[in-house]
C-alpha cells in the first residue's frame, strides 16, 4: 500500500466526509468490485468513481461543513 491511500482517508476522516464517500473511495481505489446497485448511494458512487480514476480532493464536496 502506498501512502496516498492513508493520508487520503485520514484527510477525509478528519474534515467529516460523508462515509459511503469514504467507503466508495476506497473501494475503487483498492480495485474492489462495486456494491449491487440497490445498495449504493450517491456519496458511495461519486467515491467510488474518485477512487478509481484516484482522485484525491474530490472528497471536499462530501465534507462536513
Amino acid at each position: 500500500m502506498n501512502s496516498t491511500y492513508y493520508e487520503s482517508i485520514d484527510a477525509m476522516e478528519k474534515s467529516g466526509t460523508d462515509n459511503e464517500y469514504v467507503i466508495g473511495w476506497a473501494s475503487g481505489f483498492l480495485g474492489n468490485p462495486k456494491r449491487e446497485e440497490q445498495r449504493t448511494t450517491k456519496a458511495y458512487d461519486a467515491g467510488y468513481e474518485d477512487g478509481e480514476a484516484k482522485v484525491t480532493d474530490g472528497y471536499k464536496s462530501w465534507a462536513a461543513a
